[in-house]
């Protein structure tokens, strides 16, 4: 009988618990939208961070849309007819937009040109094997022959 109830149990679990969790995987774009959208109500928030009523409005109306199957594209198009591109927080990749993707990219690159030139420039240059690292003079040179006699004078005692 424990058997039988277990088993009755876990389906109605089931039935319960498979179902939101597929709406959860459709019901996405609407949510994430919010979190993308800064809120004309609420300067530099988003949407979804926005405590005002009209953002709450916004929200639900964005819910709306998406539940009466308009696409993603048609409601964002409408919300920068109705409010600016503004709302969507980042300018669209083309026209004068098109310079706050180009431009950081740029002075990345730039920098970098300008970091290795400046280390090229200002590393030692390494020396050559058979150099004396302090003076430069070339250390299989031949000594003078006097020289050589001192050294040798020396080294004997």
């Amino acid at each position: 009988m424990h058997r039988a109830f277990l088993a009755a149990a876990c389906a109605v679990a089931f039935q319960l618990v498979l179902p939101a969790a597929g709406a959860a995987e459709t019901a996405g774009w609407a949510y994430s939208l919010a979190g993308e959208l800064l809120s004309p109500y609420c300067p530099g928030r988003t949407l979804a961070d926005c405590p005002s009523q009209d953002a709450q409005t916004l929200r639900i109306w964005l819910i709306s849309q998406e539940a009466a199957g308009r696409s993603q594209a048609d409601v964002e198009a409408e919300l920068v007819e109705r409010f600016g591109e503004e709302i969507l927080g980042a300018p669209p990749p083309r026209g004068f937009g098109l310079v706050a993707y180009v431009v950081p990219f740029a002075a990345f690159v730039l920098g970098g040109l300008v970091v290795a030139v400046f280390l090229r420039r200002h590393m030692a240059p390494v020396p050559e094997a058979g150099t004396d690292l302090e003076s430069g003079t070339d250390l299989e040179r031949p000594l003078d022959p006097e020289l050589e006699r001192i050294v040798e004078e020396e080294l004997s005692r």
